[in-house]
């Protein structure tokens, strides 16, 4: 949940998750949209200085507002950009190679799997200043990566852990 004038870098399924564009629960639905409407509403978001992860929502919501509350989120995003109270641009910087990630991403043996179109939300958390934790509502894999990021200083703040847990349990065939 987001406090009033927290940052948090927001991973682009909790606005899909909101507008009920995913197989979880209509319980973590309700999660996204309490959390996307902190943020809106007193919240801070971090983004990168390359509007990467604005792109990644662009493609997946509409900037129009609506129908959705991750529809809302994304206008919000696009109004509030440029204002430092409610938005801390990171630079990150590209790292060359045939996997695309950052600088800024962390150099663990338990990462080299994560998700290149996912990197860049933990590069941005890794860079600021202030460590802002990543909102994550529906992508399982976190779940596995959870102890190698905290290891980096990297906080995930899973806004239904227990519905993710079991997904990534039953992906990963665990008991």
């Amino acid at each position: 949940m987001t406090t009033p004038g927290r940052l948090c870098v927001v991973d682009t399924n909790v606005p899909i998750v909101a507008n009920r564009k995913s197989d979880m629960s209509l319980d973590c639905a309700l999660a996204c949209v309490r959390a996307l409407h902190g943020v809106m509403v007193s919240g801070r978001i971090a983004l990168d200085a390359g509007r990467i992860i604005i792109r990644q929502y662009m493609s997946n919501l509409l900037a129009s507002g609506q129908p959705g509350v991750g529809d809302k989120f994304l206008k919000w995003v696009l109004t509030h950009q440029a204002n430092p109270d409610r938005c801390a641009r990171v630079s990150v910087t590209p790292r060359a190679g045939d996997q695309p990630s950052f600088e800024e991403f962390p150099n663990h043996p338990d990462l080299a799997g994560f998700d290149v179109s996912d990197r860049v939300f933990v590069a941005v958390s890794a860079a600021h200043p202030e460590k802002p934790p990543i909102l994550e509502a529906s992508d399982s894999k976190w779940w596995g990566w959870k102890g190698a990021l905290e290891q980096c200083g990297v906080r995930v703040d899973f806004l239904c852990p227990e519905e993710l847990a079991a997904k990534y349990r039953e992906k990963m065939g665990t008991s």
